[in-house]
């Protein structure tokens, strides 16, 4: 009998985006793995890329604004069966640039509470009620915007 291998485990940027105490949030296009879905932009981390520099640049991609990593909150590992993600969150500054649906089918400013009536990803779900419960602490606290 053969063992199955296990799935190697994809290193995940998700970029919490904030502007006056609304996140941005994208829409995965429709066709591929959870298309339709709506994410926090970000994307698959390069080799020899750290995840700042992954966020940024898949952020630039997807949908056109340069941002900064600020905070790192939490990291979540998830299993789907073709794939292990390590999805790695982080709040991140919009420094500039207008948002355009680059490579997402559509994007929206919501408020965290709003964030409960999109269809996310599992993986999200943690994040998405972490950012609800600790909203004050996350977006009105001047320590976290360094």
């Amino acid at each position: 009998m053969e063992k199955k291998k296990d799935a190697i485990c994809i290193e995940v940027g998700c970029a919490i985006i904030e502007r006056k105490g609304e996140i941005l949030i994208a829409r995965r296009k429709p066709g591929g793995h959870l298309g339709g879905y709506w994410e926090f932009p970000g994307g698959k981390k390069e080799e020899l890329e750290s995840i700042e520099e992954c966020l940024i640049r898949e952020v630039e991609e997807e949908l056109g604004i340069l941002i900064r990593p600020r905070r790192f909150l939490r990291n979540v590992i998830h299993s789907y069966p073709s794939k292990k993600l390590s999805l790695h969150f982080y709040l991140c500054a919009w420094l500039s640039g207008v948002p355009v649906k680059k490579d997402c089918s559509d994007f929206r400013w919501v408020k965290p509470e709003g964030l409960l009536s999109f269809l996310f990803p599992p993986a999200d779900r943690d994040m998405i009620q972490e950012l609800i419960r600790k909203k004050k602490f996350y977006f009105e606290n001047p320590a976290i915007h360094y």
